[in-house]
């Protein structure tokens, strides 16, 4: 059981026995000043029988009124009380014991400013009792009982606020406690919802972690095998028309040799998703540098790296995805443009690390190659390299024209090596 339960239960139990002492306090004060009345006073009969009838309009009264009632048969009930009372006390001043329970009655049946006419008229009461009764009222014992009656009028009305200020204190926690536990089910339900939501989410993660998965590995694959092959057979492609020239020919089967085990070695950390061998070797403007010279070899045309800023390490992601963006333009660049010289400048900022490739080739529409999103032999090409800058909160810009060259620049937020994924 919760803490919030368990203090209601105890508020219950403790409202409880109030109620059921505040039950039983009539009939105890009323046995207690006729008992010390017997032993006082010889014509005792007629006061037995007004206490008896005290006792069966307290008995009826109680059996017909709910506890806590304040409405018009409650009013009528402590009038009764308050009468009889007051004629007990007439007839023998000890009765002042049984009219205390009148304040107790006037918490029970009354509300707000009726419950202190109740207390008031108690006090009147019970003051007659302490002056002596109504024959010290004929001795010209007025002025004492005015005296008392104010005290006493004084004294109750002070305790009776204290109490009810008591009570309306233990009301207000109880209703705290009743609104706590409301609370408390709307965020068990909540809690409910949000476990089914959760659940939901984990089966969303998993699925799109899934497929993060599989477009990681066909970028990877494109931009190794895709990438090498497509080498390969260029050089193959070169090879093939120079049969009568021995020297030419070694030089394209070198190359196309080299591109092989490259794209070999690439293959298989891929597959093992380790960062590219280049790279494990090398700070990524070196790695760049090597991965252009390489190009610039094997393409013959001139690719030169300017490297600005302050060349720091990266976070593996952030260089493996500047590095693939390279090689990616750099093999568009060998298929596609024409070109007779290629720039690259890597930029380091102090929030951003940027990648320019800049060549002087054919140029194309990039609205149409947006049209197409993937080239017609199945690469991934300039989609791929959007998709893998933006996956890193990056953005790729690419500028061409057709006969005007071409301009692709990717940049990556700065993440230190080591830092956030």
């Amino acid at each position: 059981m919760s803490i919030e339960a368990e203090l209601r239960a105890e508020f219950d139990r403790g409202e409880r026995r109030e109620l059921a002492l505040f039950g039983v306090l009539p009939y105890a004060l009323l046995a207690a000043s006729t008992a010390i009345t017997l032993l006082q006073q010889d014509g005792y009969a007629p006061t037995l029988g007004l206490t008896a009838a005290t006792a069966v309009w307290i008995f009826v009264w109680q059996r017909i009124l709910p506890k806590r009632d304040s409405g018009p048969l409650s009013g009528l009930y402590y009038t009764g009380v308050m009468a009889l009372a007051a004629a007990l006390v007439v007839l023998a001043p000890w009765y002042a014991i049984f009219t205390f329970a009148g304040y107790v009655q006037a918490a029970v049946y009354l509300k707000g400013g009726w419950q202190y006419a109740g207390v008031a008229a108690t006090a009147l009461i019970s003051s007659l009792a302490y002056a002596g009764g109504l024959d010290s009222m004929r001795d010209d014992g007025w002025w004492e009982w005015s005296v008392i009656a104010l005290v006493t009028l004084l004294l109750s009305a002070a305790f009776f606020h204290f109490a009810e200020m008591n009570d309306r204190r233990n009301s207000n926690q109880k209703r705290a406690l009743a609104e706590l536990h409301e609370a408390n089910a709307r965020l068990e339900a909540a809690l409910a919802e949000n476990a089914g939501l959760h659940a939901q989410l984990l089966v969303q993660a998993r699925e799109a972690g899934m497929l993060d998965e599989r477009q990681r590995m066909a970028r990877e694959i494109h931009d190794t095998l895709a990438q090498g092959l497509a080498g390969v057979l260029a050089q193959l492609q070169a090879a093939e028309g120079l049969l009568d020239d021995p020297a030419a020919l070694r030089r394209h089967l070198g190359s196309a040799m080299n591109l092989t085990r490259d794209s070999l070695t690439e293959a298989r950390r891929t597959v093992h998703a380790v960062e590219p061998a280049v790279l494990a070797e090398a700070r990524l403007p070196d790695a760049i540098g090597e991965v252009a010279r390489r190009w610039a070899e094997a393409n013959r045309v001139d690719a030169v790296l300017t490297t600005t800023g302050d060349a720091r390490p990266m976070h593996a992601d952030v260089e493996v995805a500047l590095l693939r963006t390279a090689q990616e333009a750099l093999a568009n660049v060998a298929k596609h443009a024409k070109a007779g010289r290629v720039g690259l400048t890597l930029s380091y900022m102090e929030d951003l690390v940027t990648l320019d490739v800049r060549d002087d080739g054919v140029g194309f529409d990039p609205a149409a190659v947006r049209r197409a999103h993937r080239s017609a032999d199945g690469g991934f090409g300039l989609a791929g390299m959007r998709q893998r800058v933006q996956r890193l909160a990056g953005r790729l810009d690419i500028e061409s024209e057709p006969g005007g060259g071409t301009a692709v620049s990717a940049t990556v937020p700065a993440l230190p090596a080591g830092g956030a994924e």
